[in-house]
């Protein structure tokens, strides 16, 4: 199991968090998402068997949130 750390700066409320962490949620290969709304940071632990962190940024993306793998 890894986790990717993404920063996504317009993370801003409840809803942002929802649609995120649905759209994650639905990628084979992730294990949990957790949205951390005041950082604006978005974390998922994830099997890098099955999926790569750029599958999940543009998850993340597709759901109307532009990120970037943080550090």
């Amino acid at each position: 199991m890894a986790r990717a750390v993404f920063s996504a700066p317009d993370i801003s409320c409840g809803h942002c968090e929802m649609r995120i962490s649905r759209a994650v949620r639905a990628l084979s290969g992730v294990e949990g998402v957790q949205v951390d709304i005041p950082a604006k940071k978005v974390l998922v632990d994830y099997d890098p068997g099955v999926i790569s962190p750029q599958a999940i940024s543009e998850a993340i993306r597709s759901a109307g949130y532009p990120n970037q793998l943080a550090g």
